[in-house]
């Protein structure tokens, strides 16, 4: 098993266009052989510090406008060669949008 995590950030006002792209990634990516799992989350949330953590305080909300929307993309592949094959054809069909 192979995974992966890939950290993107994206302008405030290119979230809706950003979120639908990574939903169209995502399904692409699903129908590949090799592919167990994907998914795309966008960060709402920090915890306020490892005391916080260890007491089970609640994570704080992100409210200020940084200029940035951080997403994660965490997906699990069968193995390296098949993330190759797949990052291969997603760089192929997607990279131009993502950019």
């Amino acid at each position: 098993m192979f995974n992966e995590i890939c950290i993107y950030e994206a302008k405030p006002t290119k979230t809706d266009e950003i979120e639908a792209l990574m939903k169209e990634v995502a399904e692409f990516y699903r129908q590949q052989d090799g592919v167990i799992d994907v998914h795309y989350i966008r960060r709402t949330h920090r915890q306020k510090d490892f005391n916080a953590v260890k007491e089970g305080e609640l994570p704080v909300r992100l409210t200020r406008n940084t200029g940035k929307v951080t997403y994660v993309l965490y997906w699990v592949l069968e193995n390296e060669e098949a993330h190759a094959r797949v990052s291969k054809l997603g760089i192929e069909r997607f990279y131009k949008r993502w950019n």
